[in-house]
């Protein structure tokens, strides 16, 4: 894809630099207006407010609130309200696959880049038509030395049948798991029939299939399995928190993961949608993430100190491999591979 070769490029330069609840956060002035965010909950959540909201935006009089949700039903519910002169949400996070999902089915807005100061900080691979990068890591390898002594290389490592109940997935990551196994089985991005058949061996051998992040981590550090795959960044908390595990590159190349940000068409107010996606480029903000979430910055002016960015970030050589998902053809057929993963997978 002509895009994903752009953005190994310029990630190359950046690694050389080395239901549905509206809670309030933090609300006081409201001389600016409101700002209604839909966000995913956890340590995200919390750390949006802490790294963006409550320093840049509140004290400068806009008032904030979280719209909590899992993206399926944020997305569910922008398509639902788009045929309103004004929808709830001033702006949402989406994975860039999401976002794309988004922006095809009509509901944000073209991005005005020239509203953003901080815009020309952003790396351009993360300058979406239609939605602002806030933040990346990859999909890695995850094992405990404990119970898999032979350290795995690749995908192909990971997702071998031999090792029974010791592999774990998580449900929530389906799409990014299926194309993890498409690759490991020898297929590229859009070869998922490859990875179902290999998903479906690793099933029959006693896999185990987590609901979310969370419950993933809780079995890693119980010792219920001892591989499985993972954003990058959460092993740096996971790291943090005591849990033993490590992380490696695939050999294959590391499956790119971009959380960002879109304005539904009929955001209320899209002034302080503008004012929210701006302050979460602002260098500090983008620092604090690194440090606090373990994800890398998309401006080129963070500073990420050299022994933070050895645990968060990529190797040249692994910048040159990461790998882009097909978005148009995830999007085209992401309701049949869901089915399938419920039905057959899951069954």
């Amino acid at each position: 894809m002509t895009r994903s070769t752009s953005r190994r490029d310029v990630l190359l330069g950046a690694a050389a630099l080395a239901g549905t609840a509206s809670l309030p956060r933090a609300a006081s002035a409201q001389a600016k207006g409101r700002i209604v965010v839909g966000t995913w909950g956890g340590d995200y959540a919390r750390l949006l407010n802490k790294n963006i909201e409550a320093p840049l935006l509140i004290k400068d009089g806009w008032e904030v609130v979280q719209d909590q949700a899992g993206d399926p039903e944020r997305r569910s519910k922008m398509l639902a309200e788009q045929r309103l002169p004004r929808g709830h949400l001033r702006c949402a996070g989406l994975s860039a696959l999401n976002m794309f999902q988004m922006n095809d089915a009509g509901v944000v807005l073209p991005i005005d880049y020239g509203k953003l100061k901080n815009a020309g900080n952003l790396l351009p691979t993360m300058k979406y038509p239609y939605g602002v990068g806030h933040i990346y890591s990859g999909k890695v390898g995850v094992y405990n030395p404990k119970i898999i002594p032979t350290a795995p290389v690749s995908y192909k490592d990971v997702f071998d049948p031999k090792h029974g109940n010791k592999l774990a997935i998580i449900d929530i990551q389906y799409q990014y798991t299926l194309v993890c196994a498409a690759l490991a089985a020898g297929g590229k991005v859009n070869d998922i029939e490859l990875g179902k058949k290999l998903l479906l061996e690793c099933k029959n051998a006693g896999m185990r299939i987590y609901p979310t992040n969370e419950a993933f981590a809780q079995g890693l550090k119980s010792e219920e399995f001892g591989t499985g795959v993972m954003w990058k960044a959460r092993v740096v908390q996971w790291q943090n928190a005591g849990i033993s595990v490590t992380a490696v590159a695939p050999t294959e190349g590391t499956l790119a993961y971009i959380s960002g940000f879109v304005i539904p068409k009929n955001s209320p107010n899209k002034d302080g949608a503008y004012a929210y996606l701006d302050a979460m480029l602002d260098k500090s903000a983008q620092e604090a993430f690194a440090i606090d979430m373990g994800y890398n910055p998309t401006v080129s002016n963070a500073t990420v100190a050299p022994d933070l960015n050895q645990r968060i970030g990529f190797t040249p050589d692994e910048v040159k491999k990461l790998v882009d998902l097909d978005y148009d053809y995830m999007n085209k057929n992401d309701v049949v591979f869901k089915e399938w993963w419920d039905k057959v997978l899951k069954s």
